[in-house]
């Protein structure tokens, strides 16, 4: 139709067409539809292939992120660290956890002149998937944004991320991460687990500069202790920072009648959380077995101990159980036979039914403890750890404050004594909340 109304003739020599003779004219739609139904078939058998290397553990990519190469002895099935590259990449974490974002970490790669991935690539000899851009250290904050969100430098392969909607599109759409396929241990791992799990929560909560330009390490942490939402950081115009201080975001969207205003310098909160904080490094540094029992963990000892007791009972458990649904099928046998009768059939039957629901309940009650147990004392370990890191604290830091604190909620003041006293409450990460007393129990011995 197209090709008529231009006065252009089209000749396709391979499949016997010419637009001049109407007698091919009127032959090419059914063409058109073999053609399709071999390309529509071969699309099946290739998405057919590439799942099933997906699903066997192959990589699927052809060219590996942003930190990796290809292993030389292994290319199709392995990679190795680029070691210019993920020096980069550790340095983009690394910011993130002081509180920059995509934007601010890209204007840094710009001016300490990172060559952007495409640029490194086609020094690698690499083919890169755009043209050589204008300026090599032009970093793109989504560029920045794809390298945070990155499951592959934790060392594991993630398959099926992306689709298309037919073979006919080249646009690619997202998978849910439910539909991922993922394989741990492929490859040597860039970024620990713990620092890839905070970034993502940090991600979350985005911080912008304020309208005059600054940034404080709390905004995205601290919140309103009632209502939950999160504290403005709002700034003066002036270098003088004593008097920059966050305020309650429903107070100043919905007016003091939803609630309170809940009003905190800036200065105050910082030198509060780091007394705080040195005060908890303190007591794990000084007093860790206490500090464990005071949460609700179990000495590395007796906690092995006790899981491998509850583990033993456990698999008792599930053996009587299956014991008893053989046994359940012999005395029906025997009742079919004729050697039980019914009333005694049913009087067993009614036994280990009983005894089979009491199993359930200790198993579920077992492998419920098991698990809460192994939680508890690795999240207790690892916040051990993260403590331990920061043993002389001076001056709180993004860094620090990020690895340690989840959240930081800000009390409504109390002026009834005649003087401002405010609580601020501090969440933890691994470990949430500490009671009030926790810590004076545990440097005076009271703690359980």
């Amino acid at each position: 139709m197209l090709f008529p109304e231009h006065d252009v003739r089209f000749i396709a020599v391979n499949s016997g067409v010419d637009s001049a003779n109407q007698q091919d004219n009127d032959f090419t739609p059914f063409l058109n539809i073999i053609n399709e139904f071999y390309v529509k078939d071969s699309s099946k058998k290739v998405k057919a292939v590439m799942k099933q290397k997906g699903e066997s553990g192959e990589y699927l990519t052809t060219n590996p992120p942003y930190g990796y190469m290809k292993d030389p002895d292994n290319p199709k099935r392995h990679w190795v660290v680029d070691d210019e590259a993920v020096a980069v990449v550790r340095q983009i974490f690394a910011w993130c956890m002081e509180g920059f974002g995509p934007s601010q970490i890209a204007k840094k790669l710009k001016e300490a002149k990172v060559d952007c991935p495409t640029v490194h690539w086609m020094k690698m000899g690499r083919n890169a998937p755009a043209k050589t851009p204008d300026n090599p250290y032009n970093w793109a904050p989504r560029t920045i944004t794809g390298i945070l969100e990155k499951m592959e430098y934790l060392g594991h392969m993630v398959n099926f991320k992306t689709r298309k909607q037919s073979y006919r599109s080249k646009k690619k759409l997202e998978n849910p991460p439910d539909q991922w396929k993922i394989f741990e241990n492929t490859h040597e791992a860039i970024i620990d687990e713990e620092t890839f799990a905070r970034v993502q929560e940090l991600r979350k909560n985005k911080r912008r500069p304020a309208r005059t330009g600054k940034t404080n390490m709390f905004s995205g942490l601290v919140r309103c202790a009632d209502c939950g939402e999160k504290l403005y950081y709002c700034t003066s115009n002036s270098f003088e920072t004593r008097q920059d201080h966050f305020v309650c975001s429903t107070s100043r969207k919905k007016g003091k009648e939803v609630c309170d205003t809940h009003f905190i310098r800036a200065v105050v909160l910082e030198e509060g959380t780091l007394q705080h904080m040195r005060l908890v490094i303190s007591c794990v540094a000084g007093y860790e077995d206490s500090f464990r029992r005071a949460l609700g963990a179990k000495r590395s000892e007796e906690a092995r101990k006790e899981l491998s007791a509850k583990k033993q009972t456990l698999q008792k458990s599930e053996n009587r159980l299956a014991e008893l649904d053989r046994l359940f099928k012999r005395i029906y046998e025997d009742m079919v036979n004729g050697k039980l009768s019914e009333a005694r059939f049913q009087m067993l039957s009614d036994d280990y039914e009983q005894e089979q629901a009491d199993l359930r309940a200790k198993i579920e009650m077992l492998e419920n403890e098991i698990q809460n147990q192994e939680d508890q004392a690795e999240n207790v370990d690892r916040f051990i750890r993260q403590a331990k890191k920061y043993l002389y604290l001076e001056k709180l830091t993004p860094t620090v404050l990020n690895d340690m604190v989840n959240a930081v909620y800000v009390h409504a003041p109390d002026k009834s004594s005649g003087h401002r006293v405010q609580d601020v409450t501090i969440s933890y990460n691994y470990i949430g909340i500490l009671p009030a007393n926790l810590l004076y129990d545990v440097v005076n011995g009271k703690a359980a």
